[in-house]
């Protein structure tokens, strides 16, 4: 399996013709104070498959500092069908997260691994809001 793509955006979701949609795509987000908490985002991914590996795998999301701390990991599953003519298959998930604490500024980041295997990270940079310039 191959993560062949993966962000966060603040919605997404998938039509019944399988289309991917997203909109508010970041990697970056800035808060007044912290532990700051952000009400809503979608960690939105295509993950592609061989012929070989359909069937229902487990999918675990862990979230981490920069300390490599793990914070929190959410477990699912990705369902992988049947390839048609022996392709690759592409499978769209997507993992909301409602809610999410930051408990400082710096660097976070979503793994995602399939079984044993990572397939891959995404970074979340938290900053704190700058300041508004003093009026003259």
């Amino acid at each position: 399996m191959e993560l062949m793509l993966a962000l966060l955006a603040d919605c997404a979701n998938v039509t019944a013709d399988g289309k991917l949609n997203m909109m508010g795509i970041f990697e970056q987000l800035y808060a007044p104070q912290f532990p700051a908490v952000h009400a809503s985002m979608q960690l939105v991914m295509r993950i592609e498959a061989t012929p070989f590996e359909s069937g229902v795998h487990p999918l675990r999301v862990a979230f981490s500092d920069a300390d490599a701390r793990e914070l929190f990991a959410v477990p699912g599953t990705l369902a992988v069908p049947e390839s048609r003519a022996g392709e690759n298959v592409r499978v769209n998930q997507i993992f909301v997260f409602n809610g999410l604490v930051l408990p400082q500024p710096g660097r976070y980041e979503f793994i995602v691994s399939a079984g044993a295997d990572e397939l891959g990270r995404v970074p979340l940079h938290v900053a704190t809001l700058p300041q508004a310039a003093a009026p003259h």
